[in-house]
């Protein structure tokens, strides 16, 4: 899928749940209402704090909670953390309005999935979990740049590795890759056919990097190597933008698989591994020269 077919399906679904209308449902409310109707659900909420959560304008916001206090839809109270502004929270005539809408809407919603086998709506409820963790992470990553490494980047991505390493005590002395005699000069290591070395640049700082190469001693299989993060960087997407960009271009290069080697206390790797589809597996694979990387995990194209 592209992003022009996307962009199609995204419409067809944005109609298809009446987003254009000026109404939800067959309730006298705009989508915007019936979001921040929802949103008080959860928890009362101040002007901005409602402008933040539905991604509009403060005066979008302002605007529309005003229109549900008219309506006794809700109600404020004076915040008492701020004297400058009010605590909005549903009424009850409020309460019940949105009742009867969440009814309406899941009964509606409920004759679509009837359509779903129960595999199908799994696989649909991790694609839309995934694509939304997708969109807010893009919005966190506008000033990081992903690009190819340069001889120049070679004394800054080791000392990545290096400090990295030593947060997690992958120390060089248990055959971690911090003992790598090619550590300072890894540019060279990835000009070769079928490997590629990606950094993570932010402010002309190197801030972590990772990168693809064949896997020694097996056909068609390629290696996730170094891939290093500084404390700074994470929480952002960025290393699984990283990963998604290599095993691109894995593919790209014709290898069947990819395999990679880490350990069992960098459970946050381990994780975002598992959610590309990675799997553990029991044996080793190939010669990667890291015997102290006890899990070991592939990834079939």
């Amino acid at each position: 899928m592209d992003a022009k077919s996307l962009r199609q399906l995204s419409r067809q679904l944005v109609r298809q749940l009446g987003m254009l209308d000026n109404q939800c449902g067959t309730m006298a409310l705009t989508p915007v209402q019936a979001h921040s109707l929802i949103e008080l659900e959860q928890s009362a909420t101040t002007v901005n704090e409602m402008a933040h959560r539905l991604n509009v304008d403060k005066s979008n916001a302002s605007r529309t909670l005003a229109v549900l206090l008219n309506q006794g839809l809700v109600k404020s109270v004076p915040n008492p953390l701020d004297k400058r502004s009010q605590i909005f929270q549903l009424t009850t005539t409020g309460k019940e309005k949105l009742a009867a809408l969440h009814q309406q809407l899941n009964t509606q919603v409920d004759s679509w999935l009837a359509q779903m086998d129960l595999d199908e709506i799994n696989q649909l409820d991790q694609s839309l979990k995934r694509y939304t963790k997708s969109m807010l992470a893009a919005s966190r990553q506008s000033e990081y740049e992903i690009r190819r490494m340069t001889p120049l980047d070679n004394a800054s991505i080791a000392a990545v590795i290096r400090r990295v390493s030593a947060e997690y005590g992958l120390t060089a002395d248990k055959g971690y890759g911090v003992a790598d005699p090619t550590l300072d000069t890894m540019s060279e290591v990835y000009q070769h056919e079928g490997s590629n070395y990606w950094v993570i640049e932010h402010n002309n700082r190197i801030l972590g990097g990772g990168g693809i190469a064949p896997l020694a001693g097996e056909d068609k299989v390629c290696e996730l190597q170094k891939m290093y993060f500084l404390p700074e960087l994470r929480g952002r997407g960025l290393a699984r933008k990283l990963a998604v960009t290599a095993l691109d271009f894995a593919r790209k290069q014709g290898y069947a698989g990819c395999y990679l080697e880490t350990t069992a206390n960098l459970t946050e790797a381990i994780a975002l591994y598992q959610s590309l589809g990675f799997v553990k597996i029991h044996h080793a694979m190939g010669s990667t020269g890291h015997d102290a990387c006890e899990v070991r995990m592939l990834k079939t194209f």
